[in-house]
């Protein structure tokens, strides 16, 4: 795939446009937005992607398309499990809901800048070194090993502050309270950072450790880091809006860890097959290609993709429903 330098220049132009925006646009005023602005705002951002895919598609024919879309829709699915920690952090810092489109735009913006150089680490770690496909395989099995085993442990959870926070905590004198929307206030002269930088912080490194699943998730659905960055940024750029269009429908999601469990282990299991037919490592087949078993096609994967979350979702909520009628009629 050989993406032209004014292709470059235009998506992270827009890229950059579309974050200006919501610094402008949004967050300038504090407000908490209503259900309705969350709904159009979040359409409109994955038509945005939508359309961007559509181009791709296009120019660069219907493999690259797929690929892009697989990589969407599995990024945007996992940040939908991300936003349960989001919504821990919010909790656990007691964030005024006013201030929280501020918090998720900065938090997000920090993970973007991020989330680009695990990107292209990850791609020159992949053209000089082809082995690192069986860690990525491998790592996305045990990702997936986990997504099982905390499949329902959502309610019990509590969110625990990184080291990164403890550091920041530790060098700098933090206010024990909000000063509006400020992260930085003055108190008898002297300089106080406010909980709303730290929690920014906390939103910022926590999707950077999500990046760590979703990263080597995304590269093995299609190598080409033009489409690897395209798909996390605008995967990322709505997450603030589809926080708040979907803040109280989390919880009903009830099987969403076992859908992402299914994904990730089907990548992962796609991944380790592509490291076997580009193996070159000595004591596997004597550093020879491995090719009996065929590689899983990105139209396989696209289906695959969405038919799980279909499932999980219909799943989901089919048992919410089902728990709601049971608890009104105990209730009568």
């Amino acid at each position: 795939m050989d993406v032209p330098v004014w292709m470059w220049v235009a998506t992270i132009g827009m890229i950059l446009a579309m974050l200006a925006f919501d610094f402008v646009g949004h967050v300038r005023t504090p407000h908490a937005p209503t259900l309705r602005e969350a709904s159009w705002w979040s359409a409109g951002y994955v038509g945005i992607a939508i359309l961007f895919g559509a181009g791709i598609w296009a120019y660069f024919g219907s493999v690259y398309g797929g690929e892009y879309f697989a990589g969407y829709i599995t990024e945007k699915s996992l940040s939908v499990d991300n936003l349960f920690v989001f919504v821990l952090i919010m909790t656990s810092f007691r964030v005024p809901r006013l201030y929280q489109q501020k918090v998720l735009l900065i938090g997000i913006t920090i993970a973007l800048v991020l989330r680009t150089i695990f990107i292209f680490l990850g791609a020159a770690l992949i053209e000089n070194f082809s082995w690192v496909f069986y860690i990525f395989g491998a790592f996305l099995i045990y990702t997936a090993y986990t997504q099982v085993k905390s499949a329902r442990e959502h309610d019990d959870e509590e969110y625990k502050e990184n080291g990164v926070l403890r550091l920041t905590r530790r060098l700098f004198p933090t206010t024990d309270a909000y000063v509006e929307d400020k992260m930085f206030t003055k108190i008898d002269g002297k300089r106080y950072i406010t909980p709303m930088l730290i929690v920014m912080i906390a939103i910022g490194s926590a999707d950077l450790l999500f990046a760590v699943d979703s990263i080597p998730a995304i590269f093995g659905l299609t190598q080409e880091t033009f489409l690897v960055f395209a798909a996390n940024a605008f995967s990322l750029l709505g997450l603030r809006q589809l926080y708040f269009l979907i803040d109280g429908l989390l919880d009903r999601l009830v099987y969403l860890a076992w859908g992402l469990a299914a994904i990730l282990g089907f990548i992962g299991i796609k991944l380790l097959i592509h490291a076997l037919h580009k193996n070159e490592i000595p004591f596997i087949n004597g550093g020879e290609h491995v090719t009996a078993i065929p590689e899983i096609s990105t139209a396989v994967s696209l289906s695959f993709i969405l038919v799980t979350l279909a499932i999980t979702t219909i799943a989901s909520l089919a048992k919410d429903k089902s728990d709601r009628r049971r608890l009104e009629k105990e209730t009568y």
